[in-house]
């Protein structure tokens, strides 16, 4: 039998951060993560954006420390609405409103 034992610590879990290395791909994450209005998540993301471009930017930009961004940038709680908008501008975004196409008002 030849089958190779593949030991967990050879696999490396996926890491999004590895592939935002252009613009129009950290857009077009962004987009898709707001489309699911899930702020967990979306905190995840910019999470995934500021690992890619540099925790330690980020922290100089907001003001806030590395620990703190890394924290309420993990996914695993929902950061205030004043740490997202001052990462969301850090990070060079701008949050625009369109209605939604699914939303029918009499």
């Amino acid at each position: 039998n030849m089958t190779k034992k593949i030991k967990l610590s050879d696999c490396r879990p996926f890491d999004i951060a590895e592939y935002l290395d252009d613009e129009a791909m950290i857009t077009e994450y962004m987009n898709s993560v707001l489309e699911e209005n899930d702020p967990a998540m979306l905190a995840s993301a910019l999470g995934d954006i500021a690992r890619a471009r540099g925790m330690t930017q980020l922290a100089k930009e907001t003001g806030l420390s590395r620990e703190s961004l890394y924290k309420g940038l993990s996914g695993d709680r929902i950061p205030s609405t004043e740490t997202l908008l001052k990462v969301i501008h850090a990070l060079g975004f701008k949050l625009s409103v369109s209605k939604a196409e699914s939303v029918v008002h009499a």
